[in-house]
């Protein structure tokens, strides 16, 4: 479980090398989900009862998937580069299937679930763009020049 929160430590979270994929705290967790950007939503083992409802809100306002870690706001803070974190939202779909890849390698009764639906997910995220590539690979039109 301790490779889990160093997989997490590693991913960039400044805007120069890659932002997006990882928001860090309640605040921009939530903007992620209403903004229907958030993936997948972390949240701590030991976050308060008010947390756990604003995370579910979360995550049905943005129609994401929460996953419940089994680690303590301290640990997920420490990885995440915080003093302390209940909540994080994971916006990138490859990540996001990662997480809960590694997460459901541990514990697949409780992970594994959460782990299928996204790979469900990542499945028809890759057909819509390749759905999308064929359209935009046909023969552009070509239009007479105006004399």
């Amino acid at each position: 479980m301790r490779s889990f929160l160093f997989f997490i430590s590693r991913q960039p979270r400044h805007w120069r090398w890659g932002a997006g994929r990882l928001e860090v705290g309640e605040d921009p967790a939530g903007d992620a989900c209403r903004e229907k950007r958030c993936r997948l939503l972390l949240v701590a083992r030991d976050a308060a009862e008010n947390t756990r409802r604003r995370a579910d809100r979360f995550a049905q306002e943005g129609q994401c998937l929460t996953l419940a870690l089994p680690f303590t706001r301290e640990e997920l803070g420490a990885a995440l580069g915080r003093g302390s974190c209940a909540m994080a939202a994971v916006t990138d779909l490859g990540l996001a299937q990662a997480i809960a890849g590694k997460l459901a390698d541990q514990d697949p009764a409780q992970y594994g679930e959460t782990a299928g639906r996204l790979r469900l997910k990542a499945e028809r995220a890759a057909q819509r763009k390749s759905v999308r590539k064929q359209r935009d690979a046909r023969a552009p039109v070509k239009y007479r020049s105006k004399p």
